[in-house]
């Protein structure tokens, strides 16, 4: 029986086990993912002192455009009738238009949700998380592959999901299957970078703004916040609210190198300036976003790159196509149909 192994459990690679499972299955699915829990730039986190107080520390929500309602519909519908996705109808202040008309979707218990259903669709795949794969080596018909601190363990195929520039930091056989002109093009490919503030506050704690998110303009520090449970339409005065901060590009790229505990102090200090008097924060979590939007994709928008056939090494993931939610549907149906031609 084929094991294939996707590394990354973000958007893509948990849509891509679900595609197995449901059209392959006789197929063993493992997932490896560097990370302590599912989601990747969909993160969610959670209160230290409540759980059901969460903020969305990566994507906020979701644009459907008219084009992509439809080409994607079977997955809104999906994701809609299993009460992951909902209209968003709280107000984003200064969110740009975009031309054709478009939805906007949020999800009741944090964007990360989006990820998991589609994990906990491919029932039977064994997903493993602190799994941060190093080396990939080709063994005559299958592939071994090596991780941090574990026993290397052997794939019939390999699909990759995870920001580019770490896939060109594979060590093994990787470097040297890439032809030049897939180096010259996944080289080419570039990420914004941006920090993300998630504060937690006590039930009591109430923020009286008129909006549930705001884009923020001319701001050197902070281009967005969001009023978490605002923005989810889920106030109650039995759970804490919670409030993200997204930062300018710039800020994000001018500290990246910084370590995070000396960048807070930097963003919360702005923060008091642009919302004066707000409550003291129960908790707070710092997010440092490396690879944060695909700024410039893979030539084309390919959806996928295949690096060898036989045995299959294939990537995948946004940097394929565009940096949203479609961007990563597009790769995952366009990396299953490599798959299905291919196992």
């Amino acid at each position: 029986m084929s094991r294939v192994l996707i590394v990354g459990a973000g958007l893509t690679g948990s849509l891509c086990a679900c595609l197995l499972r449901r059209e392959m299955p006789n197929k063993v699915i493992v997932v490896w993912d560097k990370s302590r829990g599912a989601g990747g730039r969909m993160s969610t986190s959670r209160s230290p002192s409540d759980a059901s107080c969460i903020v969305d520390l990566g994507a906020q929500y979701i644009t459907a455009t008219t084009y992509y309602t439809k080409m994607h519909q079977n997955f809104y519908e999906e994701l809609l009738a299993h009460g992951v996705l909902k209209p968003l109808v709280s107000s984003v202040e200064g969110e740009v238009m975009k031309d054709g008309g478009h939805k906007n979707y949020v999800s009741p218990t944090g964007v990360s949700a989006i990820v998991k259903h589609f994990l906990k669709q491919s029932a039977g795949a064994e997903v493993f998380f602190d799994h941060h794969v190093t080396h990939i080596y080709q063994k005559g018909a299958i592939w071994e592959v090596c991780r941090k601190g574990g026993a290397p363990e052997q794939f019939d195929a390999v699909v990759l999901t995870m920001p580019v520039p770490q896939i060109l930091q594979l060590q093994g056989d990787v470097g040297s299957l890439l032809k030049k002109s897939q180096r010259q093009q996944l080289e080419a490919v570039s990420y914004s970078s941006r920090y993300a503030l998630g504060l937690f506050y006590k039930a009591q704690a109430h923020i009286d703004v008129p909006w549930a998110a705001k884009y923020i303009s001319n701001n050197p520090c902070i281009r967005f916040i969001a009023i978490d449970d605002k923005k989810r339409n889920l106030e109650s005065p039995e759970c804490g609210t919670s409030m993200v901060v997204h930062t300018s590009v710039p800020f994000g790229i001018k500290h990246l190198e910084e370590a995070k505990e000396q960048v807070e102090p930097l963003i919360l200090e702005e923060l008091n300036k642009l919302l004066p008097g707000l409550p003291q924060p129960d908790s707070i979590k710092c997010q440092k976003w490396r690879y944060s939007q695909v700024r410039s994709s893979v030539a084309d928008c390919p959806g996928q790159m295949t690096l060898l056939s036989q045995p299959l090494l294939v990537c995948g993931g946004d940097g394929f196509t565009h940096s949203n939610f479609d961007g990563c549907i597009e790769s995952a149906l366009k990396v299953f149909d490599v798959l299905k031609h291919s196992l």
